[in-house]
């Protein structure tokens, strides 16, 4: 019993959401409660903006949603709260978000062959942001310091590890951009 008192304690007071906090998770079904919710949680959190069922964030009050924006099931957003300026996840007006899309600030370390890479720590956090009209297809992952541009696409299953100008389509791993909208 007093495990499940615990887990409820963590789930309300955590800076996360997900299927891993069942006891809040639940809002997420309901667009009243998934509203009121993600506006107590995320540092921002835009009108007619959606985050569905079944995606994650973790550190929620490093992460601006800005309006008009959906977050699909199976999304990852990993903000950092190590430095105030840097570790941010910003997600502009009217970005769509895939679903199993994973967006990133930081990495791990692996560049000592005599240490265990668990044992190395993390790269310091970058600023990951979309700007207003993007979309990121399905089983994208965002590489820290990335920004794709306003009104990008990237193609299903791309790897964004650099930043990707406005009106674009890329595609790929590494993503590259194949096509101007305009």
């Amino acid at each position: 019993m007093i495990g499940i008192i615990k887990k409820i304690r963590f789930d309300f007071s955590s800076d996360r959401i997900g299927p891993d906090c069942p006891f809040t998770h639940w809002k997420l079904f309901f667009k009243k409660s998934m509203v009121t919710f993600c506006k107590s949680k995320f540092h921002t959190f835009g009108n007619y903006s959606e985050f569905r069922p079944y995606a994650f964030a973790i550190n929620c009050s490093k992460i601006r949603i800005g309006n008009n924006v959906v977050i699909r099931p199976g999304a990852m957003l990993f903000a950092d709260k190590r430095k105030e300026k840097k570790g941010w996840i910003i997600l502009e007006d009217d970005v769509l978000i895939g679903s199993d899309v994973h967006i990133y600030v930081s990495n791990h370390k692996f560049g000592k062959t005599d240490t265990k890479i668990i044992d190395q720590g993390h790269f310091e956090a970058e600023n990951t942001r979309l700007e207003s009209g993007c979309w990121v297809g399905a089983k994208c992952v965002i590489l820290p310091g990335v920004t794709i541009g306003r009104n990008s696409v990237i193609g299903a299953g791309s790897v964004v590890s650099k930043s990707i100008p406005p009106n674009c389509i890329a595609v790929g791993s590494p993503a590259k951009v194949i096509k101007n909208i305009i």
